[in-house]
C-alpha cells in the first residue's frame, strides 16, 4: 500500500462537511480490521483507509492547516499502513474499571511482544512492538501498542485459501489463542499482502 500524501488528504472545510459519511464508512470498514484476544485485548488491524481517517481526524481536532504541521502528521501515521508484506495494527488493553485496568497494565508488562500470529504448520511469528518508541516501564504497560508481524516472502507467496491463519497471546498473565481466522475479517487482513 501506498503512503498518503496531502494530495489524498481533504480540506478541513470539506472534511468537515463529509465527516459524519466519511466517519460511517470508516466504522463499517473497521468491523472487519477488528480482532478481539481475549476479554480484554483488541488489535484493529491498521490498513491505508483507517490510516487516512486518522489523519484527517487529527487535523480537525489540532485544526492543522499549514504545510509543517500536516506533513509532522503524515510522518507519524504513515508508517502504520502495511508494507505488503506485513500486518500492521493498532493493540488496545481494555478494562472499563480504572482499578482493574490500573492492576492489570501492571501485571501485563511486556504482553506487547508476546503477540504472535501463526500460519498453517510453521513456527509462530511474533510481532515487532513500538518500533517508534517504548510505551512500557518496568513496573507497567501501555494500555496502546503498535505491532507488526513482519512476514517472509515464502510465506506470503505460500498463503492460499486452506492455509490456517491463528493469532494469539502467550504472556504468562493472558493466554489466547483465536483459533482458525475466516470470513469478513480474513479476507480483509489478506488485502494487505501482496
Amino acid at each position: 500500500m501506498k503512503n498518503i500524501t496531502r494530495e489524498d488528504l481533504i480540506s478541513l472545510e470539506d472534511y468537515a462537511q463529509q465527516r459524519a459519511e466519511y466517519r460511517q464508512q470508516v466504522l463499517s470498514h473497521k468491523k472487519n480490521r477488528s480482532l478481539q484476544l481475549g476479554e480484554a485485548v483488541t488489535l484493529l488491524f491498521e490498513d491505508r483507509k483507517t490510516i487516512q481517517y486518522q489523519i484527517q481526524e487529527m487535523l480537525r481536532i489540532e485544526k492543522i492547516f499549514e504545510s509543517e504541521g500536516i506533513e509532522e502528521e503524515l510522518s507519524a501515521y504513515n508508517p502504520l499502513i502495511p508494507d505488503g508484506d506485513n500486518w500492521k495494527a493498532t493493540m488496545l488493553i481494555e478494562y472499563t474499571d480504572p482499578v482493574e485496568r490500573k492492576d492489570a497494565l501492571k501485571r501485563l508488562v511486556n504482553i506487547e511482544n508476546q503477540i504472535w500470529v501463526q500460519i498453517g504448520e510453521n513456527e509462530k511469528i511474533y510481532a515487532i512492538s513500538d518500533e517508534d518508541l517504548d510505551r512500557t516501564r518496568d513496573d507497567k504497560t501501555s494500555s496502546v501498542h503498535f505491532l507488526r508481524f513482519q512476514l517472509s516472502s515464502e510465506l506470503t507467496q505460500g498463503i492460499c485459501d486452506e492455509t490456517s491463519i491463528t493469532f494469539g497471546i502467550d504472556h504468562l498473565e493472558y493466554t489466547v489463542d483465536t483459533g482458525v481466522i475466516s470470513g469478513g475479517f480474513r479476507k480483509s487482513i489478506m488485502n494487505d499482502l501482496d
